[in-house]
């Protein structure tokens, strides 16, 4: 192959089908039809050698070869559209689709509000939830699988903020608290909760991991205490549905409590042992942030922040 004579066109084509993982949501993106677009592969393939997309029950399965080449390609096209987008950007005529990483609360707290501002402000942006099974998303940020990530990322931001030369800029939406968590009629839920109920008592810990050790259980350590976790969870509605219906308990950050669709049969009380607030940032990686689409996205979300720490007082019972 001589790059020469490689049609750059089908590099365009090749990173939406990467997005989608799907020919045909990748020619609706594109504009064009789903033959037009498997020809655009066939060609591609032949130009590098490699199969480049396997077929699959689901839509397609990049080989290695695409995946090592993929998060190129992502930073050489948002290169040349810096340079030749025009600096007015018009939100209603974007055509753009982000991967974003979140967990489950953070999701159901978050989205929402971002679906009512593309479906009003920005019809042509598509949004594609991807699962976040961890507390580091930053490889995922590199490998270009995803264009944002919104969550709590203990140390990640910290390290950003004196780490130079890394690509992946952060930015703190939201800081809160952590509280306990258990049902209104439960035998805790009658006065001030101490330190030795409180250890005595069976625990559930979300856990993407499935570790059954935390943040909370390095506080405990430091007092010289434990406490016994009787059930981990990798959801937060999970979390609340059997902290509802149990007596176990369990420590959620305050303002993820709606999350949980539960907040009927659920309340809060002060934890007896201080913990550090909670943190949402933003992560994303500079080959995106230089799109105006992805601009207003993070603009959006900003936005949303505001709203939530904005005083209205407190709908949740203690």
């Amino acid at each position: 192959m001589s790059f020469l004579t490689l049609d750059l066109n089908l590099l365009r084509v090749f990173d939406a089908v990467m997005t989608e993982q799907n020919l045909t949501r990748a020619a609706g993106h594109l504009a064009m039809t789903q033959p037009a677009v498997s020809n655009a592969i066939k060609r591609l393939r032949e130009s590098l050698g490699d199969e480049l997309l396997i077929r699959t029950a689901y839509g397609v399965k990049p080989t290695p070869r695409a995946e090592a080449l993929w998060p190129s390609v992502r930073a050489a096209l948002a290169s040349l559209e810096a340079a030749v987008m025009p600096e007015t950007f018009d939100v209603s005529k974007a055509q753009a689709t982000f991967r974003m990483a979140m967990a489950d609360a953070t999701a159901a707290y978050w989205l929402p509000s971002l679906m009512r501002s593309i479906e009003s402000e920005a019809p042509g942006v598509n949004i594609r939830m991807v699962p976040l099974t961890t507390r580091e998303p930053r490889p995922m940020l590199l490998r270009g699988d995803i264009d944002l990530a919104v969550g709590f990322f203990p140390g990640v931001a910290a390290q950003l903020s004196y780490e130079t030369g890394s690509p992946i800029r952060h930015e703190r939406l939201y800081s809160g608290q952590y509280v306990c968590v258990m049902r209104k009629n439960h035998p805790l839920a009658g006065n001030k909760l101490d330190l030795d109920a409180y250890c005595k008592a069976n625990h559930l810990l979300v856990s993407f991991s499935g570790r059954a050790h935390g943040l909370v259980d390095e506080a405990l350590a430091q007092i010289g205490r434990e406490r016994r976790i009787l059930l981990t969870v990798n959801q937060f509605f999970t979390a609340g549905r059997v902290v509802a219906n149990s007596d176990l308990i369990t420590v959620l950050p305050k303002h993820l409590m709606v999350s949980t669709g539960m907040t009927d049969s659920l309340i809060w009380r002060e934890l007896p042992f201080a913990l550090p607030a909670v943190h949402l940032d933003m992560l994303w990686h500079e080959r995106d942030g230089r799109s105006p689409a992805h601009r207003w996205l993070r603009s959006n979300l900003e936005k949303t922040a505001a709203a939530a720490t904005a005083p209205k007082g407190d709908r949740i019972a203690a």
